[in-house]
C-alpha cells in the first residue's frame, strides 16, 4: 500500500512539473524571443551554431568567422586591441567577448595565424614592463585557445613600453599604451 501511495505521488509530481515546461516552439512566438532568437548571439556572445554566418550582435557590429572577415570593418573582429588595467594582465570583461571572437576566427580557419603583441606603460622597470606585457599576451592567447585555435597559429611578442601609442604622462595617454595588439 505504501508503494502505490509513493509511486501515486511521484507521478503527480513529474506530471505536474512537466506541465510548466513550454516547448521552445511555443515560445518562439513571443515579440521578445523573436528579437533574441533573430540575434544570433548567445548570453555569452558567441554564436551557437557554426559560426561562419553573419549574425548581428550589440552596437550594429557584425560577426562572420569567414576568411576575408578580419578586414571587414563592420564585423567585430575589425577590432584588434586589448586594453589592460594598471598593473594587470587580467583581461577584463570588456574585452573578453573579443579576445574570444579572434580564437573562433582562429579555429574556423586553420591558415590563419596571429602575432599578439604585447605592450606597456612607461611606469616600472623596462625588464618588469616586458614580463608583463608578455603575461597580457599570454592572458589573450589562453582566451584563444579555450575557443578552439590552435596553439601553432599563435606567437606573442613583448614589446613593453618600447612602442607607445600615446607619448603623453596622464592616465588617458598610459592607458592607451596598456594592451595587446592583434596582429593578423
Amino acid at each position: 500500500m505504501k508503494k502505490l501511495f509513493f509511486i501515486s505521488v511521484l507521478a503527480l509530481t513529474v506530471a505536474a512539473c512537466g506541465e510548466r515546461i513550454k516547448p521552445d516552439d511555443e515560445t518562439a512566438g513571443d515579440a521578445d524571443n523573436a528579437d533574441a532568437a533573430t540575434a544570433g548571439a548567445t548570453a555569452g556572445g558567441i554564436n551557437a551554431g557554426t559560426g561562419i554566418g553573419g549574425t548581428a550582435l550589440e552596437g550594429g557590429k557584425l560577426v562572420s568567422y569567414d576568411k576575408n572577415a578580419i578586414n571587414d570593418p563592420n564585423n567585430v573582429l575589425s577590432e584588434k586591441i586589448v586594453y589592460f588595467s594598471y598593473d594587470s594582465n587580467s583581461v577584463s570583461d570588456d574585452y573578453v567577448e573579443l579576445v574570444k571572437h579572434h580564437g573562433k576566427y582562429l579555429s574556423f580557419n586553420a591558415n590563419a595565424s596571429v602575432r599578439l603583441e604585447g605592450h606597456a606603460d612607461e611606469r616600472g622597470t623596462r625588464e618588469y614592463n616586458i614580463a608583463l606585457a608578455e603575461r597580457r599576451a599570454q592572458s589573450v592567447k589562453q582566451l584563444m585557445l579555450y575557443e578552439g585555435a590552435g596553439n601553432d597559429q599563435i606567437s606573442i611578442i613583448s614589446f613593453g613600453e618600447e612602442k607607445p601609442v600615446a607619448f603623453g604622462h596622464d592616465d588617458e595617454s598610459m592607458g592607451l599604451n596598456r594592451r595587446v595588439e592583434i596582429v593578423y
